[in-house]
């Protein structure tokens, strides 16, 4: 089970794809509202359904944690208290996170990225902390994978997709969705 969690403001392209793909590699990812309503509003007025609520889903059962980018979405991420609880006991335990565009700064913002390898979008690099910045399209580090932004969105669902399945699979769907 994979979550990936969208707040108001969330970047369409990065949210959206990752789970397309994801779904389409049969990885059981469920999008996840932090507003307390299922209904979520994206960074360019299009109006999208979460699976789940933020308290109603089971954090340890889970295999992975993903947040797209986007503004005013990274922020509400990165204020929702227990998202970021979340965040860092998966990152303590050693546990895959994932974070695509303006999101990897919650993640270097509470000490995640701390000698890790990480890209961003262009103006983040400053809320990297402790990370080795990249301006890579992705980076993989052990259990943290981050994208550079939207135009990086299928590069970086195909790392998530390697990283949960194998190599095999994600080069699969890429040639299934002609990306290769």
């Amino acid at each position: 089970m994979v979550y990936i969690f969208l707040a108001n403001g969330f970047e369409e392209i990065e949210g959206l794809t990752v789970v397309d793909l994801l779904r389409r590699a049969e990885i059981d990812i469920r999008m996840v509202s932090i507003t307390g309503s299922k209904q979520i509003i994206s960074s360019h007025n299009i109006k999208v359904e979460a699976d789940l609520l933020f308290e109603d889903i089971n954090i340890e059962g889970s295999d992975m944690l993903i947040l797209p980018g986007g503004m005013p979405g990274t922020k509400h991420l990165a204020e929702h208290e227990g998202l970021v609880t979340a965040l860092k006991e998966y990152a303590n335990k050693g546990k895959t996170i994932a974070a695509i565009c303006a999101a990897p700064s919650v993640l270097g913002m509470n000490g995640i990225l701390e000698g890790k390898r990480a890209t961003c979008y262009p103006g983040y690099e400053d809320k990297l902390l402790g990370a080795t910045v990249s301006s890579n399209k992705t980076e993989v580090d052990g259990n943290i994978i981050t994208g550079k932004g939207m135009g990086a969105s299928i590069e970086f669902s195909l790392c998530i997709i390697e990283h949960l399945k194998d190599k095999e699979t994600a080069v699969n769907i890429a040639k299934a969705i002609q990306y290769v």
